[in-house]
């Protein structure tokens, strides 16, 4: 797969995020959560790499399957609509 450097960047960036699963990059970009995994040891410093491995392994948040989270585009149920610039209420 070519992946320009503005992917690359943005796929870096997905990964990091908490709450951006790797279904997400999967639906996104293509890329499989090993895939992801081989990109970020491609192109992060070693010690990087080891940082975000111990972050994400085990993470619920990273897999849809496990996330006790609604499914949506990763919005608090609380979070107030913004509509034309304005806040709505409740």
């Amino acid at each position: 797969m070519n992946l320009t450097i503005v992917d690359i960047d943005r796929i870096i960036e997905m990964a990091w995020e908490d709450r951006t699963t790797f279904e997400a990059i999967n639906f996104q970009f293509g890329l499989k959560e090993q895939e992801v995994i081989e990109l970020m040891r491609t192109e992060m410093k070693p010690s990087s790499f080891k940082m975000w491995r111990k972050r994400v392994q085990g993470r619920k948040t990273k897999h849809e399957k496990l996330r006790a989270f609604e499914k949506g585009r990763f919005k608090c149920s609380r979070q107030k609509q913004i509509t034309h610039n304005t806040i709505s209420k409740r």
